[in-house]
């Protein structure tokens, strides 16, 4: 993989799209437990995505993305992968 794909980058949290099955796989409390986290610690582990056409796409990191949402944070860590499409 190319190292400018590895870099942690700040991307806005509006942006990057979750794919129906794994809005599914939401767990409530782990969000919360996250949300408390990140006000202590930050984020400690940026969300993958990969840019597929005209948006990015989370391959992972649902929790940590929606624990953002839940902060009203605008911005997130980000790693940019190369993923294939399933």
């Amino acid at each position: 993989m190319e190292d400018h794909l590895k870099a942690t980058r700040k991307v806005a949290v509006e942006d990057v799209y979750i794919p129906v099955k794994r809005k599914k796989s939401l767990e409530p409390k782990k969000i919360e437990a996250i949300a408390e986290s990140m006000i202590d610690e930050g984020q400690k582990t940026p969300i993958q995505v990969r840019q597929d056409e005209n948006r990015l796409v989370l391959v992972e990191g649902l929790h940590r993305l929606e624990a953002c949402r839940a902060l009203g944070e605008d911005m997130i860590k980000a790693i940019f992968v190369q993923a294939r499409r399933f």
